[in-house]
């Protein structure tokens, strides 16, 4: 079994061996891992397989070795004999190459140059020839160059056409030409921007210069308007008329046809007249108008020109958000929009199409829209009545200024009367503070004169005229008050403000009159009447200055014919015309007269109550104190100075002042006795009342007003004297006898009354010890009073059903 391990072990170690000599490098790992394997020790069996194979090798190497080396020797010992030959070889032809370029170096030479001469001579005669044709070319590429560099770009365009047409052609199989004729369309290009930046340069000069083109147009025009007259006056003498204004080119006259500049009289040298072209420089706007003419593009010129010229009438429409606070704002509003309308009026009438009458009137219709809208706007901000007056003047000068170069303005004039209604508005709000401040001024006490002059100032401010004043002596007073001359002037003063207003406006006489009355009746029913009413009312007015009051309207009413005179004059339109406007002062004054008669009475009612408040009758008792109460002695007194005070007042208000306060008087006095907390009269106090209408009905008797008819006054009183009369004659048997009969002696005696009061009476009697003896002594008196007492109650009770 040894022996066969050994045989097997020796057999796998000769595999091995033929398998690495067989194998890859890369592929030995495995091959030598299973000789580790196997069994112990076999690595070391096989380490000596290996060298002995190693060795068989080696010997093997060694015989081949020895077999060819004295062939390997030969081999290189015929090598070096070749070297040597080759050597030899390579010096020889080297030599011989040497020798032969030596020798073929001249001949090279003079054969090149022989060829260089020839190539030259036909290069300088196709040269020549070309270039006669090219020179031109280039001459003219160089004059486009020269003239593009001088900015003569309408020259430069009628190049590139020749060029286009006659030159390029001819050479255009050289470079050149075609970088050329690639470089045209370009050139144009920049041609057609240069001249559009250009045109937008001139757009925003424009709007920048557009102020002081409007601003010269617009005074020029008002020196047209300032010297109408003159020119009419040598119009109908006959003469030619001087030119007056002219800002594109045309000169106005004063009849409206438009004549050229140089056809004028020879005076013109003697006043320069400044023209848009003065002002503006348009050749940029005809340079470009030509160039996109020539590049066949005009339609896309004038569409960019009109929208950039819209968008500009926008912008120069916008107004600024305080420019209703000052007049300058208004003049630079105005001044811009001239500006850019005379600016187009000259593009119009300069160009052929680039902008037409269609536009201009469409530009201007919608600038007519905003402008009047922006003017009712701001000129609503406006209280003052100046501005508004110097805005109206701007708005004449505008119009003016646009309607001579043929823009239509009659809105503008209508706008006027718009403005005219708020400048109405801002005199009357300025106005009603000047007559408020008169009227806190006013001393209310009539005016004293001390010398013919002052009488002659007095009447020279207001219009008064009384033959009984005019022979009185020096010093003697004037029967209205301070106020009533100023206010008479501040009326004129408005007149002549609304009369301003007026000028310039091509209105006629008639028209003028009317709006002169117009703001006159405002003035004198809303503002002054309004003034007035609230004058009336404050607390601090008395009794005397309403009298003042009202004798201050009675003048100024009568002063009324005098405006109309005031305003005929003015206007020259006779106040008999159909159509004229009457003054309404009359009815204002009337008003106001009648609002303080009213206070009047009413004050002179509330002063009675004050003095009924006072009265502190002793309902109870016995009998009267024999002569009238203190208060209403105070209150009489009272009536008689207020009422001496009334002598300057017409004749029926004082009397109507004086039956109102009797009236009220009674009433008062009538509601005292028949107040419901008063529950109990003594026969004493109805006696003490009775002494207190005497003194009423010997006022009324006096005649405290004089005008009064009999005794009418005293009539105020008839329902108390026949009430009072009728419980002091203690006369019921002839009352009710007579009741409801038209001559009964009580006949203002109402039952109820006689009731109230004869119940209060009754029930003092109950308690009453002076009447107490009267009860037992004679009860057919109580029983009389009980019996009226039925009887007056079944009146009542017939009255009520």
């Amino acid at each position: 079994m040894a022996e066969n391990e050994t045989l097997e072990c020796i057999t796998e170690h000769e595999r091995i061996l033929q398998e690495i000599e067989s194998t890859d490098t890369a592929c030995v790992g495995p091959t030598l891992r299973s000789i580790y394997d196997d069994q112990p020790n076999a690595h070391k069996r096989f380490m000596e397989k290996l060298d002995a194979r190693i060795r068989n090798h080696d010997r093997e190497i060694e015989k081949m070795c020895n077999f060819h080396h004295q062939g390997f020797v030969d081999a290189i010992t015929e090598l070096l004999k070749v070297r040597a030959d080759a050597e030899k070889l390579m010096g020889q032809v080297t030599d011989t190459n040497r020798r032969l370029q030596e020798a073929g170096r001249e001949v090279t030479a003079q054969t090149e140059e022989v060829i260089r001469c020839r190539i030259q001579q036909m290069n300088m005669a196709t040269t020549v020839e070309k270039l006669q044709l090219c020179i031109p070319v280039l001459e003219m590429y160089s004059k486009l160059k020269e003239q593009l560099e001088s900015k003569r770009y309408y020259a430069a365009l009628k190049t590139m056409e020749q060029l286009e047409k006659f030159f390029i052609p001819r050479v255009s199989q050289y470079r050149f030409c075609q970088i050329m004729a690639e470089n045209l369309p370009r050139l144009r290009e920049e041609i057609k921007e240069i001249s559009m930046s250009d045109l937008k340069d001139f757009l925003e000069s424009i709007r920048k210069h557009s102020d002081k083109v409007g601003e010269t147009a617009m005074r020029q025009a008002q020196q047209h308007r300032t010297f109408n007259s003159a020119v009419a006056k040598q119009a109908s003498m006959g003469h030619y008329t001087k030119p007056l204004y002219s800002l594109n080119g045309r000169t106005q006259t004063h009849n409206g046809l438009m004549m050229d500049e140089d056809t004028g009289d020879e005076d013109e040298a003697d006043e320069e007249i400044l023209t848009a072209q003065d002002l503006v420089d348009f050749s940029p706007v005809y340079r470009c108008l030509h160039i996109y003419t020539v590049l066949g593009d005009r339609e896309t010129f004038e569409n960019y020109y009109r929208k950039q010229r819209k968008k500009q009438a926008r912008l120069v429409l916008q107004p600024q958000a305080n420019m209703h606070e000052t007049v300058e704002g208004y003049r630079r509003y105005f001044n811009q929009i001239v500006g850019f309308f005379v600016v187009e009026d000259h593009i119009l009438h300069a160009t052929q199409g680039l902008v037409t009458r269609a536009f201009t009137d469409e530009l201007w219709n919608m600038a007519l829209s905003k402008i009047i809208a922006v003017l009712r706007t701001h000129s609503s901000y406006c209280d003052d009545p100046d501005l508004v007056l110097e805005l109206k003047n701007l708005i004449v000068i505008f119009a003016d200024t646009l309607q001579g170069y043929g823009f239509p303005v009659n809105r503008l004039f209508d706008l006027l009367f718009e403005v005219r209604d708020q400048y109405n508005e801002t005199l009357l709000k300025k106005w009603a503070l000047v007559f408020r401040e008169i009227f806190e001024l006013d001393n209310y006490s009539p005016i004293p004169v001390d010398t013919e002059e002052e009488y002659k100032l007095v009447v020279s401010r207001f219009p008064f005229h009384d033959a009984e004043i005019e022979k009185q002596d020096f010093p003697k007073k004037l029967p209205m008050s301070q106020s009533v001359p100023q206010i008479y002037t501040q009326v004129k003063e408005l007149i002549y403000a609304s009369l301003k207003f007026s000028e310039s406006l091509h209105r006629s006489s008639t028209e003028i009159d009317d709006m002169l009355r117009k703001s006159t009746n405002l003035l004198l029913t809303r503002t002054l009447s309004s003034c007035l009413q609230n004058l009336i009312k404050k607390p601090h007015i008395g009794l005397t200055e309403l009298v003042q009051i009202i004798i201050n309207t009675t003048h100024l009413e009568q002063a009324c014919k005098y405006l109309e005179e005031f305003i005929t004059n003015i206007t020259n339109v006779s106040p008999e015309t159909v159509h004229t406007t009457r003054l309404y002062g009359l009815s204002t004054f009337k008003d106001a007269r009648h609002a303080a008669e009213g206070e009047i009475y009413t004050k002179l009612n509330q002063k009675i109550d004050e003095f009924i408040q006072l009265a502190d009758y002793e309902w109870g008792m016995a009998e009267s104190d024999g002569r009238a109460s203190g208060y209403l002695m105070d209150l009489i007194n009272f009536l008689r100075s207020t009422f001496q005070v009334f002598t300057h007042l017409p004749g029926k208000v004082a009397q109507t002042a004086c039956m109102s306060a009797c009236k009220h008087l009674s009433t008062s006095l009538m509601q005292m006795l028949l107040d419901t907390e008063l529950k109990q009269i003594s026969m004493g106090a109805i006696q003490q009342f009775n002494l207190d209408v005497i003194q009423c009905e010997l006022f009324a008797s006096s005649e405290p007003v004089p005008g009064f008819q009999g005794d009418t006054l005293q009539l105020a009183f008839i329902d108390l004297r026949q009430l009072l009369d009728l419980f002091m004659v203690w006369d019921w048997s002839t009352y009710l006898a007579d009741y409801g009969q038209p001559t009964s002696k009580y006949l203002r005696v109402n039952p109820a009354t006689a009731l109230a009061l004869l119940e209060k009476m009754k029930d003092t009697s109950k308690k009453n010890n002076i009447f107490s003896q009267f009860r037992k002594n004679d009860r057919d008196k109580q029983k009389l009073i009980e019996t009226v007492v039925k009887q007056l109650r079944s009146l009542v009770n017939g009255m009520s059903s």
